[in-house]
């Protein structure tokens, strides 16, 4: 489809393509005209070469799309040997502990939404990691009333209380077929004998060295004698990561929080600042929660509810964008971008104002998606220009970091998982347990550390995310899978800090309304507005003649560093024949596995 910026056309467009005349009539009436607009003065928003391409997996069984092509193949490993989505979950994710630690591992937390065929249902499991009980509102707060961020990010103090041990664990105990042993064994075979690294952990290692170098227990991993970082091509060997997932593979989980471990992480938190107690490890659980289900088009998008803030943020967005026959627009269109942006800086200032523990504050889900709460964001938008933030709520007064991994799955049964784990920022808190290559988390940085303050990601958050003891804090975290007809469509999540949100949903509608496949979806360029900063963050390979049709339009632009990586499966019948389409996003370089 032709890219055009010219104003009349796009108004004529949009006239065409909606669903809810009244609705977009507000939208022309009360825009101004694009042709008046000035240009908007920014950073130069040249074009580079776009990513790579994702290769397309084509097979008839089931897939498993990770981040990592050793975490796939271990995944396909479990399918093949009985297991089902679930546990081939669980050993993606371990294995993307072992050859990933920059993105998630056993000292971090997540996410888990399920669809099991057999009972017609859907499951969600949060294992979020949590304040310590010494936690409190103010722990970050300098005298001067300024924010400590470093506190927040490296050390003892950015330190919650893991999730992962237990949540995996738990999975497997309630809706796996194989033991934990049998699911852990490719982490563990990867871990003793070691593996190659990869360019995605080279340059994670490289951009993290001085936080590694910080800490005795993680340099001794990851730095050789000399201080230097291992470099793409050579080879890693995780044997202390090998014996702390025996543990697990023979205990379970309790060692995490009762035992020996437990000691461990105490210890090394301590060492560095925090105050995170072993009754606080022992009182920790996963929790299963009532999943989002939103209904678009002709499907059901099921995502997790807060203290993620996905499948609420997504759903919202869906209900503003299913007036618009978006198919009509056109995927490489300013439209598109525009309408995308616009909308995702209202439901973002929704995320900002509402969200937090559903145990400490009341999220109102049922009225955000309402209907009616989507048309009064629709009657806020402007088809020629992009309206300020504060039209969607002012909050009292980015980083390229991502500590975070999606795993997609079906099985041949029909069942699916997302999983979606994480440490927060590359390499969590910089903090490890020495002698057991545990890899702690910075998630306390999620929290507000003062109502208005941005966190690492730029993002900001009122009350609701204010930190307290035993609190899980907000998370962009976005495992989704689609039904039609009640069979799975599409399994699909992102890492990559607030632009997981924005990542996913841009796959989502490429696969539902532009018709894309998977590796398509996964591989375009994408945009993201989080509603502070005012900016909308462009990918590079975004076309120049877009970018400028934006500028035009009033946006902001800056270019968007943060590294998201899409996961996707889908499933599709042709002429009867099924199809499990699989592709990983190579803005991470890993590749998916099926049969």
């Amino acid at each position: 489809m032709a890219v055009t910026t010219d104003p009349a056309r796009i108004r004529r467009r949009l006239v065409q393509i909606t669903r809810l005349a009244p609705a977009l009539a507000v939208l022309l009436c009360c825009g101004a005209a694009l042709a008046d607009a000035p240009a908007q003065s920014g950073p130069s928003l040249a074009a580079t070469e776009p990513a790579t391409a994702a290769a397309l997996l084509d097979v008839s069984r089931g897939a498993v799309a990770a981040e990592h092509r050793l975490a796939s193949q271990a995944g396909l490993e479990i399918l093949q040997t009985g297991g089902n989505a679930v546990d081939a979950a669980v050993a993606a994710a371990l294995v993307t502990g072992v050859v990933n630690p920059s993105s998630s591992g056993l000292g971090g937390g997540g996410f888990l939404v399920l669809w099991n065929r057999a009972e017609a249902k859907t499951h969600t499991v949060d294992f979020r990691e949590t304040a310590p009980q010494s936690a409190d509102a103010e722990m970050y707060l300098k005298a001067d009333g300024s924010v400590d961020t470093e506190a927040a990010r490296t050390g003892g103090k950015a330190v919650a209380v893991p999730g992962e041990p237990r949540g995996l664990a738990y999975a497997l105990a309630h809706f796996g077929r194989l033991s934990l042993a049998r699911v852990a064994a490719p982490a563990i075979a990867l871990a003793r004998k070691g593996f190659v690294i990869e360019p995605y952990l080279a340059a994670a290692l490289e951009n993290q060295r001085e936080r590694i170098a910080a800490d005795p227990a993680l340099s001794a991993v990851f730095l050789h004698a000399d201080g230097s970082v291992f470099h793409a091509g050579e080879t890693l060997v995780r044997p202390d990561l090998a014996a702390t997932l025996e543990v697990l593979a023979r205990e379970g989980s309790d060692p995490f929080y009762v035992g020996d471990i437990a000691v461990g992480i105490v210890a090394a938190v301590g060492a560095r600042g925090g105050t995170l107690s072993a009754a606080d490890l022992a009182r920790y659980r996963p929790l299963e929660r009532t999943a989002v289900v939103t209904r678009y088009r002709n499907f059901s998008v099921i995502g997790m509810p807060p203290p993620s803030s996905g499948g609420g943020v997504i759903g919202e967005a869906l209900e503003v964008l299913k007036a618009y026959d978006i198919a009509t627009i056109g995927s490489d269109s300013v439209t598109w971008l525009h309408l995308l942006g616009e909308t995702s800086k209202a439901v973002f200032a929704d995320r900002a104002a509402c969200y937090g523990d559903p145990a400490f504050t009341r999220v109102a889900l049922s009225g955000l998606l309402a209907p009616s709460h989507a048309l009064a964001i629709r009657s806020r938008l402007r088809a020629a220009a992009a309206v300020p933030s504060n039209v969607f709520g002012e909050l009292a007064a980015t980083a390229n970091d991502g500590g975070t991994s999606h795993i997609s799955v079906i099985d041949a049964d029909g069942n699916a998982a997302a999983l979606t784990t994480s440490i927060n920022t590359s390499f969590g808190a910089a903090v490890s347990v020495a002698g057991r290559d545990l890899l702690l988390n910075s998630t306390m940085d999620d929290f507000s550390a003062r109502p208005g303050a941005a966190n690492t990601y730029g993002l900001v958050a009122g009350r609701a995310n204010a930190i307290a003891p035993g609190k899980r804090p907000l998370s962009s975290m976005s495992p989704t899978i689609v039904l039609e007809r009640g069979r799975v469509r599409l399994v699909v999540g992102a890492s990559g800090g607030p632009v997981i949100v924005t990542s996913t949903l841009q796959a989502l509608v490429g696969v539902l309304d532009f018709g894309q496949d998977v590796a398509t979806a996964v591989s375009a360029p994408r945009v993201h507005h989080q509603w502070l900063p005012e900016t909308l963050f462009v990918e590079d390979a975004v076309p120049d003649g877009d970018k400028a049709g934006l500028l035009r339009l009033g946006h902001r632009l800056a270019p968007q560093t943060a590294r998201s990586s899409v996961q996707a499966v889908e499933v599709i019948l042709e002429n009867g024949v099924r199809h499990v389409r699989a592709a990983s996003d190579p803005r991470k370089g890993g590749a998916p596995a099926g049969y």
